[in-house]
């Protein structure tokens, strides 16, 4: 069992050994949470939440109808539900999702997740190009992880800018949803008058 103070919030967690980060919590997430002010207003979704830090505790501030937790993995699920009773927050919902795969809601304000950077960019990236449509305009995508140029390339390239901030090791992603994705429309191409076209025609015709 984990014992932790958040916030001036005293938690406590079960874990498993073959679950992220399972004898302490991790110091990326400590991190991340540690630039992160909930708001009364806020919807949170927690993004492989594993075994429930950062969705409890928003639920703890929030209210648990704001939060949303999801993990791939069903040991992580299970010892969410677990946790989330544990601290008095068994409403939060918490569903068994790859990715976004499993949740509908397209109105975050806030996104957090502490993406598995030591594998390839396939699940990140999918993170950030999804995250980025589940978020109401103003709502942002917070990440935490030990690389820096790709998430800060990707996330520009995606939001238009991040903030980045470096914590014991860590490097803490903020990026902003301003606006929607506007596909830029392409030009019709114009069409001679026909009488611009008998004109063109005749001079091809002299040549």
């Amino acid at each position: 069992m984990i014992h932790e103070n958040i916030k001036n919030l005293d938690l406590k967690f079960e874990t498993k050994a073959s679950l992220f980060s399972p004898n302490s919590i991790d110091t990326g997430t400590l991190a991340m949470l540690s630039v992160i002010d909930f708001l009364p207003r806020d919807k949170v979704l927690d993004l492989g939440c594993g075994y429930g830090v950062v969705g409890i505790l928003a639920g703890k501030l929030i209210g648990e109808e704001n939060v949303v937790m999801c993990d791939i993995s069903e040991q992580a699920i299970e010892c969410a539900k677990i946790n989330a009773a544990l601290n008095g927050v068994s409403d939060i919902r918490i569903i068994l999702s790859d990715g976004y795969k499993n949740v509908e809601e397209k109105d975050f304000t806030m996104i957090l997740s502490n993406p598995p950077y030591h594998a390839d960019f396939s699940v990140p990236k999918s993170f950030i190009e999804l995250g980025f449509k589940k978020l109401a305009i103003g709502g942002k995508l917070v990440m935490v992880t030990k690389r820096l140029d790709w998430y800060k390339n990707k996330l520009t390239s995606v939001f238009g800018g991040v903030k980045v901030q470096e914590i014991n090791g860590y490097y803490v992603f903020l990026a902003e949803k301003r606006s929607r994705v506007i596909k830029k429309k392409k030009k019709p191409m114009k069409t001679l008058s026909k009488k611009l076209q008998r004109k063109s025609k005749n001079k091809r015709g002299q040549l």
